[in-house]
């Protein structure tokens, strides 16, 4: 039973001590200390409670391994992202999300982006404007495909949008091995942003011009990666500052 090691693990998730949980909770600290230790197994009330607090189901509570998410997840942290340009095009079919990207790096190839700079930051994000009856009838689905272009960067390659986005501040996650389990581990990348920013005072926000999130896939160290960005309120610190290009 892995009851203590979960609780001390979304303890820490949620940056909670033991005193202030012990306060959520409304029982002493040496109680918390107990429950995470194992030497004790809190009532069905408050393993109720500490679902809530931690928006986690108690099966998954009272019966899996929830820090094994550490090997699949990074922690959460709110970075801003330095203004940049992107070219960027838009598919609706079965699997928007291949035919896109391969859309998008002949362009890159062709442009002359990937012969400057092959290391040039390719992101993602769904688009949302498809009808139920493409979605139900004909089983399509949108996705964006966009390339964040270097300052000075000027081409006549016809195919895309060009588009500006301002400063803005993001809550990220890392997803490892994304693929390994996409319809699981992408959404709950979301779902976990979404837990930060509840429990950390923070909001989404959503602004014309600036996109409301996207991903970001890539290698590192020979391991598939999957960076997941919301939009959220400012924060107003330097250290956070990301610059794609």
């Amino acid at each position: 039973m892995n009851i203590g090691k979960n609780i001390q693990y979304l303890r820490k998730q949620k940056k909670f001590t033991q005193e202030q949980l012990s306060e959520h909770m409304r029982v002493s600290r040496q109680t918390v200390s107990r429950w995470e230790s194992g030497e004790i197994v809190p009532e069905l009330d408050k393993l109720c409670e500490l679902c809530e607090l931690f928006s986690v189901k108690l099966d998954r509570l009272v019966r899996e391994d929830i820090t094994m998410e550490s090997e699949i997840y990074s922690a959460v942290t709110i970075k801003r992202v330095a203004p940049f340009t992107m070219a960027r095009y838009v598919m609706i079919t079965p699997n928007p999300e291949s035919d896109v990207q391969a859309y998008m790096k002949r362009w890159a190839e062709r442009s002359g982006l990937l012969a400057i700079k092959p290391d040039a930051m390719r992101i993602g994000w769904d688009f949302p404007y498809v009808s139920m009856e493409q979605q139900n009838r004909f089983s399509l689905r949108g996705y964006v495909c966009a390339y964040v272009l270097p300052e000075g960067f000027l081409t006549d390659a016809p195919g895309v949008e060009y588009a500006g986005q301002a400063e803005a501040d993001y809550a990220v996650i890392t997803v490892y091995e994304p693929f390994k389990a996409p319809f699981e581990r992408i959404p709950n990348a979301y779902k976990k942003i979404m837990n930060y920013l509840n429990a950390n005072g923070f909001k989404e926000k959503p602004q014309q011009n600036i996109l409301s999130c996207f991903e970001h896939e890539y290698m590192k160290d020979g391991v598939s990666c999957m960076d997941v960005y919301i939009h959220t309120d400012g924060v107003n610190k330097a250290d956070m500052y990301t610059d794609f290009v």
